[in-house]
């Protein structure tokens, strides 16, 4: 038996209800289309959605006494377990609409840390998962308890001693003071190996993107791996190196990494360092965008700003735009930037096509870089550009 209460996770199956509020603005599609996939990722069947527009948060329940009123009726005309926000509720929020619901509520981060949960596969991983959550949890204990009191007088209640609570909250804190500890020696680690990597004088290449774009597609292309890839949110948690040859005379290492997505939870970001230090140690970045995607350039300042959160800003991209092949009288090409190297590259994962190109750019990068490196003189980005 667990000594304490994990965060409430959506079984496979559940039917769920999902609510998108829009701030001053109008029913953004994206979101609402991004919110579907990630509850499909998370293995519930999203059922029905409630839009709805306020100018600012109702800081009892966010959403307001009609909206709740709302839900709640279509919560029980459906026959629903679980009403998933898009947004980040707050522990009273979450709690106060749960107690009008009669249902479980979740919000954006513990929707994404379900998933994450089940997507982690390494030792790493499943820590970093584990920390996540406790930190999670540990503000939303008081919901598992609502009906313990603190302790009275009574048979059995006499006395000194903690209410379970309390003895729940200092459970999770030493398990949190662990958990970061392991990965304290995990990141020690990482760091020894990045350190090893450095005297190879390799090129270190980090697959970047949003989430769903295909990294994990083209990092097994290039790689001739079999690293997971599927046609679903968080497809990758864990961090993937391999060395990739590019021609007889070239090689290079190359990471595959966490997608990122718009208002990835700073608590994730945080969790998640270790993994993403090999996103802030990296010479160069492949940026991997879906071509077909009518929002991509919207992903591509979500990535980048994830990266500055990171402090990656200013590593030198390439950016890949993949999944060609989905599009007609789309072929593979490659453009140059300011610097007269490679900065955009079209190219198709599932197909192959555009490969050819993109190992030859690499390639090229490579050769500069290990020039660089021999004259240790200027800074690798002002010759490798954005």
């Amino acid at each position: 038996m667990e000594l304490f209460e994990r965060p409430r996770q959506a079984d496979g199956g559940e039917r769920a209800l999902l609510v998108h509020i829009e701030f001053n603005r109008g029913a953004d599609s994206e979101a609402l289309d991004e919110l579907r996939e990630l509850v499909l990722s998370a293995g519930a069947e999203p059922v029905d959605v409630i839009t709805g527009r306020r100018r600012a948060p109702d800081p009892r329940s966010f959403i307001g006494g009609g909206k709740v009123e709302e839900i709640r009726l279509k919560v029980v005309e459906l026959d629903l377990s679980v009403v998933i926000f898009n947004h980040t509720l707050s522990p009273a929020q979450e709690r106060n609409l749960e107690r009008v619901l009669m249902c479980r509520v979740l919000d954006r981060t513990g929707l994404i840390l379900d998933i994450f949960a089940q997507r982690a596969r390494t030792f790493e991983g499943k820590l970093q998962v584990e920390l996540a959550q406790l930190k999670y949890l540990s503000t939303r204990l008081v919901r598992g308890w609502t009906h313990l009191e603190r302790q009275k007088g009574g048979i059995g209640l006499r006395g000194p001693g903690e209410t379970q609570l309390e003895t729940d909250r200092r459970l999770i804190g030493a398990r949190i003071k662990q958990l970061n500890k392991r990965l304290k020696k995990v990141s020690k680690q990482r760091q020894g190996q990045r350190q090893a990597r450095l005297k190879s004088n390799l090129l270190n290449v980090s697959l970047v993107g949003y989430t769903n774009t295909g990294k994990s597609t083209l990092f097994n292309r290039l790689a001739g791996a079999n690293v997971f890839a599927a046609d679903q949110l968080f497809a990758t948690l864990d961090p993937t190196l391999r060395r990739v040859t590019l021609n007889a005379s070239e090689s290079i290492i190359l990471a595959d990494t966490v997608g990122f997505i718009r208002h990835l939870p700073h608590s994730l970001v945080v969790a998640f360092r270790a993994t993403l230090e090999e996103t802030e140690a990296a010479d160069l970045l492949i940026h991997v965008v879906d071509v077909g995607d009518e929002h991509r350039m919207a992903h591509i300042d979500q990535v980048n700003d994830v990266l500055k959160e990171i402090g990656a800003e200013g590593i030198p991209q390439l950016l890949v735009y993949n999944k060609i092949d989905l599009l007609d009288d789309m072929s593979p090409r490659l453009e140059r930037n300011e610097q007269d190297m490679p900065g955009k590259i079209w190219v198709s994962a599932v197909t192959g096509a555009g490969f050819t190109l993109l190992r030859e750019a690499l390639a090229e990068l490579s050769r500069k870089y290990a020039l660089l490196r021999r004259e240790q003189s200027e800074p690798i980005s002002s010759h490798f550009g954005d």
